[in-house]
């Protein structure tokens, strides 16, 4: 039944040999790594107007130098990651790069930070997919957690199927996106330009003069949250078809470009539309109602905005499971996430991003504003990173025509460094727990890796010297009866070895003598011992007689304890039955030079 279910879900298995099918095209990778990046301009802007509104209504005339601010930030981010590309066009980004460039410690930061980025990536985006779709249906806002938590469920589910199927769903509702932003855009500009829009804003003074440096870089800062996903590309260059990094390089650069357009568009419209953020409506709503009014394009500009917010998400299932595979395959990391599910996708990692970010939505209720600040901060903590170790990079190799490689690297560099500078003084309240919870990541990278060295040191042979030990075998059968089971157990254990001793826990003298009296007139042709336990355990006394069977004879023989155990036919039927088989696994699991092995008998009815 659950085999069935998981195929419904997932499809069938894929072999290995089809990995190359999964690879991914330029057109597929826009749409599976850019929707992001993209979907931020549906709260990019309004993040900057959040900022400027508590200046008072003039102030939003700064939303422009902002805008324009953050679109030199895009360039310098672009110019700077199609370098990383073609530098490491194995992929891994920022962890790559700053690993390879500046040490284990700052690589490890950088992928922690990426690691949380992307969980965050998903909550944000799904969050604020569900504001899109309560601004135009206020009556689900009670509900938004519910909805954000099924989006992910969807999502999880849709990348278990594998990437190219993913891409294949993932790419129409992108460029609808795209060309319906495109359409608001001109149609705004057109009808700004005709006059159709009269916006108070424009009648008062273009500047406040009491405005602080502070709330300019605060909203700054705020606008940069358009900017994340842009390193999502570099980090999966090996999901590209060939030749990989030029496809990586070509979709970094339309990615870019179509970012630039709509963010500067939507923030000129805002401006000229005199937009001011409401709590139960996005500024793309209210450029949309106030460019085409509540009709049919109204609505479909904000299903296709809830449905790209939501489909954002697929950023980080692309990047979150290979990340996690280049830790792990470097041991800071659980092996389970460089484990290829059938669908040849890195199952594990997706799964956890799922869990973890659903979990993030429902500890917030959903609130994107909250989000936002330690979601950006996730990201450009990567960003300067990766550019500081492609400075080192540069300094330390020195190729041909590799000053201004590095100057454009270093102007990245303390860009985006300024920007996370900000973001941490003019939001501490908001981002002070990322402080703590990375500092606890980076530790467990540490600590996962010295349990792994700790294991190979033990586990590593001499092949010259150590050879296999020929011991004999004593093996313990513990007996509740004399029963088929008991049989059937006590044959195998024979045909191993001839050292097989049966051992049964009584309560009282009577149940003793009535086994030992039975077992005579059976004769198995094994012998019986008997224990008797006062506390009616039947682990305990059996653990000592064990302990010490193991002291008499662990260095002649191996012991081996044999436990007998009958399989029901139907699942219920445990229920109905003790399992002190169980039990006595769970216990003696933890024995030292004591193997345990099973022995099923299953029932027919």
């Amino acid at each position: 039944m659950v085999s069935r279910i998981k195929r419904l879900l997932i499809g069938r298995p894929m072999k290995s040999t089809e990995i190359e099918g999964e690879k991914l095209s330029k057109l597929k990778a826009l749409a599976v790594l850019s929707s992001d990046a993209l979907s931020s301009v549906a709260y990019g802007t309004e993040q900057i107007l959040l900022v400027l509104m508590t200046a008072g209504f003039a102030a939003l005339w700064y939303s422009i130098p902002i805008s324009v601010a953050v679109l030199g930030l895009l360039l310098i981010l672009i110019l700077s990651y199609r370098q990383t590309i073609y530098a490491y066009p194995t992929g891994g980004g920022a962890y790559i790069v700053a690993k390879d460039n500046l040490g284990v410690s700052t690589g490890l930061l950088a992928g922690g930070s990426l690691l949380v980025d992307y969980i965050l990536t998903v909550a944000v985006s799904s969050s604020a997919g569900t504001e899109a779709i309560t601004s135009a249906f206020p009556s689900l806002h009670d509900h938004r957690v519910l909805i954000a938590v099924l989006m992910i469920l969807f999502l999880t589910i849709m990348n278990l199927r594998g990437i190219t199927e993913t891409a294949s769903v993932l790419a129409l509702p992108v460029y609808l996106f795209v060309i319906s932003i495109f359409v608001l855009i001109v149609s705004g500009i057109i009808k700004y330009a005709t006059g159709g829009v009269h916006a108070e804003v424009h009648e008062m003074s273009s500047a406040v003069s009491n405005i602080s440096l502070f709330l300019l870089l605060k909203a700054f800062s705020s606008g940069c949250s358009a900017l994340t996903g842009v390193e999502a590309v570099s980090n999966a260059i090996p999901n590209f078809k060939k030749p990989a990094e030029r496809n990586a390089a070509a979709t970094l650069l339309m990615m870019g470009t179509i970012l630039g357009v709509m963010f500067i568009g939507i923030s000129l419209l805002a401006y000229w539309y005199g937009i001011a953020p409401n709590s139960h409506e996005t500024v793309v709503s209210q450029i949309a109602e106030t460019t085409f009014g509540r009709g049919a394009i109204y609505y479909f500009i904000q299903g296709v905005t809830a449905l790209i917010l939501f489909l954002a998400a697929n950023t980080a299932y692309s990047a979150f499971p290979l990340l996690a595979f280049m830790l792990a395959k470097d041991k800071y990391m659980p092996n389970m996430f460089m484990v290829r599910g059938d669908r040849l996708g890195f199952s594990n990692g997706i799964i956890i991003l799922g869990v973890l970010s659903a979990l993030l939505v429902t500890v917030f209720h959903g609130n994107t504003e909250n989000l936002i600040p330690l979601y950006a901060v996730g990201v450009f903590i990567p960003f300067t990173l990766s550019q500081l170790g492609m400075m080192v990079r540069w300094i330390n190799q020195k190729p041909k025509g590799w000053l201004f490689r590095f100057m454009i690297n270093t102007i990245g560099m303390l860009t985006t460094l300024s920007i996370t500078l900000i973001f941490i003084f003019t939001k501490f309240s908001q981002v002070w727990m990322v402080f703590i919870f990375l500092p606890i990541v980076i530790l467990m990278f540490f600590r996962i890796n010295r349990h792994y060295c700790n294991i190979a040191d033990q586990l590593r042979i001499n092949i010259e010297q150590d050879k296999p030990v020929i011991k004999g075998s004593t093996i313990v059968v513990p007996v509740a009866g004399i029963t088929r089971v008991v049989m059937h157990s006590l044959s195998y254990a024979k045909s191993l070895t001839d050292n097989v001793v049966a051992v049964y826990v009584g309560f009282d003298d009577e149940s003793i003598e009535r086994m030992e009296k039975k077992w005579e007139e059976w004769n198995p042709g094994v012998r019986l011992i008997t224990l008797r336990s006062s506390y009616r355990s039947v682990i305990r006394p059996l653990m000592k007689f064990i302990e010490t069977v193991e002291w008499k004879t662990s260095e002649t023989d191996h012991i081996t304890i044999l436990i007998p155990q009958f399989i029901t036919k139907h699942w219920w039927h445990y229920l109905l039955h003790n399992q002190t088989s169980i039990l006595l696994r769970a216990f003696l699991i933890t024995q030292k030079d004591v193997v345990i092995a099973t022995v099923p008998y299953h029932l027919k009815r």
